[in-house]
């Protein structure tokens, strides 16, 4: 019998569902998570040092691009969060069908914009 399946995707061309999206966008919001953690440790070095390295990174962490940096950090942090609670419960066995599997990825990614619009207000 002859395979009629593509040998080649154009993942470009294809249309992925909701759920792909969502497990893409985790497992890249980790990646971009253990890369942030160099500026992280940095911060926490800094303020711990001495009290004017401290100040100092107290007047770098108020320029608006500081601000910036930590808010996508924050919005990684939460997204991932989310979206690991989410496998954890479908692990459960809560939620694996198709329609449930698209709900929680919908709700994934709208708790996830008003966390970070939250977390938007704190940081400014």
């Amino acid at each position: 019998m002859k395979d009629n399946r593509p040998v080649n995707l154009d993942i470009g061309s294809m249309r992925l569902p909701i759920t792909a999206w969502a497990s893409i966008t985790h497992r890249a919001s980790g990646v971009f998570l253990f890369a942030a953690m160099a500026f992280l440790i940095w911060a926490l070095d800094m303020s711990l040092r001495s009290p004017e390295s401290f100040a100092a990174l107290q007047d770098i962490l108020t320029s608006p691009v500081a601000r910036l940096i930590l808010l996508v950090i924050m919005a990684a942090l939460i997204y991932h969060s989310l979206a690991g609670v989410r496998h954890l419960v479908m692990d459960f066995g809560i939620g694996e069908s198709l329609e449930g599997g698209t709900f929680s990825a919908r709700l994934v990614i709208v708790l996830s914009i008003v966390l970070t619009l939250l977390a938007g207000l704190w940081i400014w």
